[in-house]
Order: C-alpha cells, then structure tokens, then sequence
C-alpha cells in the first residue's frame, strides 16, 4: 500500500494559493538564458523592460550574483516567500546554472520556497538533486498529451545536439514531460500544470490533458490564454477572451484545481503578483548582474571519504556518503553527513557532487580520476588524494601542514585501471 503523503503547503506561495498573493511575493532569477525547444508562440526578447510576459528579462545573472540580488530583493521586500527560477529560457537547458543557484538560496536563506518552471524536456535526470536541495514547487508547461496536436506547436526539440521536428519532436517531449512528472511526484514534489491555450490548436484538447495530469497525482492546473508575440508563426492568432478562458477552466476543474490569477510573469519578475516591482528593481538586476562572475566564497568546512570516521581510506567513485568537518578553537569537529549522488551520470554525477559540497574548501578521498579531478578544481574544492588519518589531513588543509607523508602510498582509484573516472560507478 502507498503511504499516505503530507498534504502540500501553498500557505505562502502566491501562484499556489490565491489566499496568500496579497500576503506574500516572489522573485525570479534570470539565470537561464538557453532553450532546448522553440514554441510557436515564443519570442525571448531578453531587455525590453516595457514588457510583462514570460521569456522576458532586462539582463542575465550567474548564480553568484543571484544570491547578491536576492539579498538585495529582499532588503527591499521582505514579503518575498518564493525564489524560482522561469527562464528566460529553460532551466533544464541551463541545468548547472539553476542547480547552482538553487543550492546557494537553500544554503543562505533555508525557509526560502524554491520553485522552478520548465518546459520539462530535460528535467528528468535531475530530479533527485532537485527534490535534495529541497525545490518543493515545480511548473511543467504541458500544451497536450496528443502529439498530433502538439506537433503544431513546436518549431523543433533540441535533445542534446539532435534537433526533433514535426511528430518526432512532440512524442519525445511528451515522453520525457510525463516520465518527469511521474518521478516528481514520487519524490513529493508539488506539481503544476501551465497549459497554453491556444485557438485553433489545442483549445479543444485541454480538458484531456487535465483529466491525464489528474491521474498522474499533480497538484494544480493553470490554464493559460496564449498571448500573441510577434515575429511568431502564431502573431496573428487571436488571444483567447476572459469568458472562454473562464468555460474552459471551469471544465478542466471537474479533474483539478484552477489557478485563476496567474500574471504571465517576466523571467526577472519581482514582488507581489499584480504589483510587481521589475520596473523599480531593473536598475538593482543590472548593477547585480556586473558583477565580477566568481566572487571569493566562504568554505568553513571539509568533506572526507571514510569508512569508519577515523582514516581516509574510501575513493570518490566508491563512497557512498562524505564526513564533513569544521575547525574549532579546540580542534575539529564532525558537523555532519551528508549522503553522495548514486553512481552514474557521467561528468554530471561530479558537478552534483560540488554543489553538495558547495561550502567544503578541500574533499579527502584515497583517490579519484582525472575527470572529477578537473571538475572540483572549477568549482574551487581543492581534490585531496590521501591516505591515513582524518585528522592528519585536516591538519594539512587548515594549518598548511604538508600532505607528503599521506601520499606516498598509490592506490587503485577511480581513473585507473579499468575506471575512467567518468562517473558510471567504479568497482
């Protein structure tokens, strides 16, 4: 038997929860510049700051200087309850920078909602990462569950460096929506729905694809007038009106509930909904957004592979968990543990590895192989290979004391032998 799930809290987010958005904003961080999809109703014209409509943006930001303005956002508002990330392109075509920034918000502010919105092509694989560092809301844009409708909608899907068109392109989107939406929901993550509602296309089809997302256990379902773009194979179609929108809503309500007051929010949106403050922040986003790219980080901590706690002695593609330790006056101190990605995933098993270990400054293994090597260097965690005590090589990080003696002796690592250090799991 399935066990029963805590009821999801839309108490403070203002697109869950009507009740809450005269209490409570939001803010999107504009870290997502790329798309892997081109709709047919889509123009991303990221600086024009007269314009309200999603795929809009006055600049772009790393995720570094997302946190500075997130402080500064919040000095200003202090009624922002949700951080989320909604473009200007797709959060998934730009997953090291969403994931990036997410960990950083949960790591500074932990009773922060975070909230991402895609198109889901490419959200699967990165599910478990996102339901880890505790993304509690995620939107999937869903126009159908009927390929033959949808194909009219797409320009093309881009998988990787495979572009997708006609019938092709709309199945394997549709495929990889559900499959993400399906894993999504076993992690407990509140799902909703925007379905773009346009005449002539799909309009027909929205109640079908309500009562599919209903079985698939979402939370929510926003069904949303499309709004004519120019320089769009679909410029000149006729924006829904309040009263079709209204029927058509009110029908898709027999499977979920309706979200009824979404503003078609900017990717640089900020403030309350329907008093949204982007305007009086773009000054604030820009002065943000030049920024030197890598700021110095403070990194208090260090994470060790261990079996026991007491030696160094596991190597990066065997552990299973990592030991991190900080120094006190005294001495050092264990903080915490915090459970490794499972083996596989490639070069990307590595990159989630750093954002787990976003404020270690060294990570101590027995060994590890060049690849993940390269990458925590990047990311600015000195890769430590080492073996004898724990508190051996703490002394070496924090006091500068030499590792020479702890590396004398050579063992079978992940990058020798059979092991690449690709992240497919090692023996």
């Amino acid at each position: 038997m399935k066990a029963a799930q805590t009821p999801p809290d839309y108490s403070r987010h203002p697109c869950f929860n009507v009740e809450a958005k005269g209490k409570f904003g939001r803010v999107h961080l504009p870290v997502a510049p790329k798309c892997n999809i081109k709709c047919n109703y889509c123009n991303r014209k990221y600086d024009c700051v007269n314009e309200s409509r999603p795929g809009v943006t006055s600049t772009i930001l790393t995720p570094e200087q997302a946190l500075v303005y997130m402080d500064k956002v919040l000095a200003a508002e202090p009624r922002i309850s949700v951080a989320g990330i909604a473009g200007p392109g797709d959060p998934f075509a730009n997953a090291s920078e969403t994931l990036d920034t997410m960990q950083l918000l949960r790591s500074h502010y932990p009773d922060l909602i975070l909230c991402l919105s895609s198109n889901g092509l490419g959200l699967g694989p990165h599910v478990d990462e996102v339901a880890d560092i505790g993304v509690s809301h995620v939107t999937v844009t869903v126009n159908g569950v009927d390929p033959e409708i949808t194909k009219n909608i797409y320009s093309f899907v881009r998988d990787g460096k495979i572009i997708y068109r006609n019938l092709d392109g709309a199945e394997l989107l549709l495929a990889r929506q559900m499959a993400a939406i399906e894993k999504l929901k076993s992690r407990g993550v509140v799902v909703k729905i925007n379905y773009i509602t346009i005449p002539g296309v799909n309009d027909h089809h929205a109640v079908a694809t309500a009562e599919t997302m209903a079985k698939m256990g979402v939370d929510l379902f926003n069904c949303m007038a499309m709004l004519p773009n120019a320089d769009t194979p679909f410029a000149d179609i006729v924006e829904p009106t309040k009263a079709i929108m209204d029927t058509l809503r009110n029908s898709c309500e027999e499977h979920l509930p309706q979200m009824r007051h979404c503003k078609r929010c900017r990717a640089d949106a900020v403030g309350l909904l329907g008093k949204d403050k982007s305007g009086e922040m773009a000054g604030c986003l820009k002065s943000c957004a030049s920024l030197p790219a890598t700021p110095p980080k403070v990194r208090p901590y260090v994470a060790v592979a261990s079996l026991e706690g007491m030696l160094v002695n596991r190597h990066l593609g065997e552990t299973t968990k990592f030991l991190i330790y900080g120094r006190e006056e005294n001495g050092y101190t264990l903080v915490e543990e915090r459970k490794a990605p499972p083996a596989g995933g490639g070069i990307g098993r590595w990159e989630a590895l750093t954002r787990l270990l976003y404020d270690c400054r060294a990570v101590m293994v027995s060994d590890m192989g060049e690849t993940p090597r390269k990458v925590f260097q990047r990311a600015g965690i000195s890769p430590i290979s080492m073996s004898g005590f724990i508190e051996a090589g703490l002394d070496a990080v924090y006091a500068g004391k030499t590792l020479a003696p702890l590396q004398k002796r050579a063992k079978k690592s992940c990058g020798s032998g059979p092991c690449l250090g690709t992240g497919t799991g090692c023996g």
